[in-house]
């Protein structure tokens, strides 16, 4: 899995595979937040990050130095002054693989601090759009859609994976592509995953 749907243009960025040192750097609510203000919204100061996450400067600052130590961010130079410096997400696919960390009881807690917060994130980015005033063209565009009547092998299952990211890689424009005056940023989250069946009896 990733920590955002982000693989389908795998052909575009390079990936790195999350270690427990990583995953453990990553792993706290409020970095997890930053991290994706960064990736969605572009560079940021401190500042303006902490304004957003109602957190002050030096709280945000540290956070933030600490995920620059992990590789997730760094200081975008050309624009920051001594005075105030400019963060932004480092251009990579973070790749986590739960299977890593399967028999590492010291990296379990962070694994599952994460996964949690990482499924609170997609949540809240649907309640969001559901709470958002939309005029009736983007509205009809948009889907919270589900499937429940599919019985797949784990062969089955990964070959849907693949071939939904292939659809999601077609429409993914390159990054030198000039966006569309009408365009505007698309989140897709996908979510694909066995359910444990349970009798009624």
């Amino acid at each position: 899995m990733t920590d955002e749907p982000e693989r389908a243009s795998r052909t575009a960025k390079p990936a790195r595979r999350l270690d427990a040192r990583s995953l453990r750097g990553l792993a706290h609510p409020l970095r997890m937040n930053i991290f994706e203000l960064l990736r969605l919204d572009g560079p940021a100061t401190a500042t303006r990050l902490a304004e957003r996450l109602g957190e002050n400067t030096g709280t945000i600052s540290w956070h933030v130095r600490h995920l620059a130590e992990h590789g997730f961010i760094e200081e975008e130079t050309e624009r920051g002054t001594k005075r105030e410096r400019w963060w932004r997400s480092v251009d990579v696919v973070n790749e986590l693989n739960t299977a890593d960390f399967r028999d590492d009881p010291d990296t379990r807690g962070a694994l599952s601090l994460y996964l949690r917060e990482l499924a609170q994130q997609y949540f809240s980015r649907v309640v969001n759009y559901f709470s958002e005033d939309w005029d009736d063209q983007w509205r009809s565009a948009g889907t919270v859609s589900d499937w429940s009547d599919l019985r797949m092998t784990p062969t089955q299952l990964a070959a849907l994976n693949a071939e939904l990211m292939a659809v999601i890689a077609r429409h993914t424009p390159a990054p030198d592509a000039e966006p569309r005056p009408d365009a505007l940023p698309v989140v897709v989250q996908l979510q694909s995953f066995p359910r444990k069946e349970r009798g009624t009896g």
